[in-house]
C-alpha cells in the first residue's frame, strides 16, 4: 500500500476515533465508513494515491477538530484540496431549510473536480445502501437528495457514477417495497 494511503487510513481513523464517531444505524466505529469509501475508489482504474487518500479522509473537516491546514501539512495541497471539495459547505440553518442548502451544496458538487466527483460516488453508494436498509423515513428524503444529485454530477469516473445510479435505484425499490 501506498505510505500515504496508509497514512491516511491512519489519521482518519484516530480522527474519527478521538471524537468518539460511530456510525448512526449500526454502532460501528466510523472510520470504517471512509475505509469502504477508499477501497471503493481504489479500484476505479483512474485513481490515484492521492485519490484515495482524500477518501480516507473526506469527512474529518466536518466531523472532527482536524482542519485543512493540517490535512495539507501531512498530505500535500492536492489531498486537502480534494477534501475542502468533498466538505460540505453550505451547513448553517440560517441560510435556509434543509433543501435549500442541499440545492446549494448539489450545484456546488456538480462543479468539483472529477476526482472529488468520483470519490463523492463511492460516499453516495455506502450511505445510501446503509440508510435504505435501516431507515425508511429517512432514506426517502436521502435517495431524493442524491438522485437530483447524480443527476447533475457527471464529471467522475463512469463506471462507479452506474454503480451509485444503480445502488439508488435498488434502494428506492426497497423503500417502493417496504412501503406497500
Amino acid at each position: 500500500m501506498d505510505d500515504m494511503i496508509e497514512r491516511a487510513a491512519l489519521f482518519s481513523r484516530a480522527a474519527h476515533q478521538a471524537v468518539g464517531q460511530r456510525r448512526k444505524y449500526t454502532g460501528e466505529p466510523y472510520w470504517q465508513h471512509p475505509a469502504t469509501v477508499a477501497e471503493m475508489v481504489a479500484a476505479v482504474e483512474a485513481a490515484t494515491a492521492e485519490m484515495i487518500a482524500a477518501a480516507h479522509l473526506h469527512d474529518v473537516l466536518e466531523d472532527t477538530a482536524v482542519t485543512a491546514l493540517d490535512i495539507e501539512a501531512c498530505f500535500g495541497q492536492r489531498v486537502a484540496m480534494l477534501v475542502q471539495e468533498l466538505t460540505d459547505q453550505f451547513i448553517d440553518p440560517k441560510i435556509g431549510n434543509r433543501a435549500h442548502r442541499k440545492a446549494l451544496e448539489r450545484n456546488r458538487l456538480a462543479q468539483v473536480s472529477p476526482e472529488a466527483q468520483t470519490i463523492k460516488y463511492a460516499d453516495l453508494i455506502d450511505n445510501s445502501i446503509s440508510i435504505a436498509a435501516r431507515d425508511r423515513g429517512f432514506a426517502r428524503v436521502y435517495l431524493a437528495e442524491k438522485r437530483r444529485l447524480l443527476e447533475v454530477m457527471e464529471d467522475g469516473d463512469e463506471m462507479l457514477r452506474r454503480q451509485a445510479w444503480s445502488v439508488l435505484a435498488e434502494g428506492e425499490a426497497k423503500i417502493r417495497g417496504i412501503a406497500r
